[in-house]
């Protein structure tokens, strides 16, 4: 069970703002979403077993996201090229960002200390963020299950 982080933003909040990078050599703005339902999911790798879950869980769910008028994106500090790979390989339908100087996951809280068989380094926090149309945290997951969580977010919007 993953540990329960305490996160600054809560729900009501404005959504920390940004542009970045994306794979295929895009860049995105949330500012460019407003009116929409953004998913902003954060993630430690790109490629490792939960990341690889979580991803096809949104992957398999996208349809219905798009229907529902939300877009999502996956968010990790992996460089350009390690997503275009990670995209090209689970055909994944929707950007992932490439936040390799770390501003986004600052902005929003999910870096910090991390243990793995005792070992502490530093490193994102598997949380997602529900954005409102009106640019406003609405919905903050601190603990997710990769292979339920898609499912889980859908069924809030």
């Amino acid at each position: 069970m993953a540990k329960e982080i305490q996160l600054q933003l809560k729900v009501g909040d404005p959504a920390p703002q940004f542009t970045v990078a994306t794979n295929g050599g895009g860049t995105v703005s949330l500012a460019d979403y407003r009116g929409k339902h953004v998913i902003l999911y954060f993630y430690p790798k790109d490629n490792t077993p939960g990341c690889t879950q979580e991803a096809c869980a949104f992957r398999a769910e996208f349809a219905a996201f798009k229907k529902k008028g939300a877009v999502v994106f996956g968010v990790s500090p992996d460089p350009v090229k390690a997503h275009d790979k990670f995209v090209e390989k689970f055909q994944l339908p929707f950007p992932l960002l490439a936040d390799v100087d770390k501003a986004i996951v600052t902005a929003y809280g999910v870096w910090g200390e991390k243990t793995f068989m005792g070992r502490k380094y530093l490193g994102v926090y598997r949380v997602t963020f529900l954005i409102g149309p009106d640019g406003k945290i609405r919905q903050i997951w601190p603990t997710v299950k990769p292979e339920e969580h898609a499912t889980e977010v859908l069924a809030a919007l």
